[in-house]
């Protein structure tokens, strides 16, 4: 396996407390200097959502240093000929 220089934290369709602690977990670890969070499509919102709660809430000096974001294509769902592009978001978060 390679070894990934910060913690990437991927969001989908669970409740956005859910990643709001795997972030408070990541930085109480005492290892973790920065965390990615990444999310596509629809959770987009929520990643975004995520950044904000554990900033204004939970971890003060919280920073969101890099928002990247971009375009993936995705394969055809099932019975659609063309693949799919799906908007990409990644917001890393460091703690000063």
């Amino acid at each position: 396996m390679t070894e990934r220089p910060q913690d990437v934290i991927f969001v989908g369709n669970k409740p956005p407390m859910s990643y709001v602690l795997a972030i408070i977990t990541a930085f109480s670890s005492g290892t973790a200097k920065e965390t990615t969070l990444k999310a596509r499509g629809q959770a987009i919102t929520t990643a975004v959502d995520v950044a904000e709660i554990t900033r204004n809430r939970f971890i003060k000096d919280l920073k969101v240093t890099k928002i990247a974001i971009g375009t993936a294509e995705m394969p055809p769902r099932e019975g659609e000929t063309r693949s799919r592009m799906v908007s990409t978001i990644e917001i890393t978060l460091t703690k000063e």
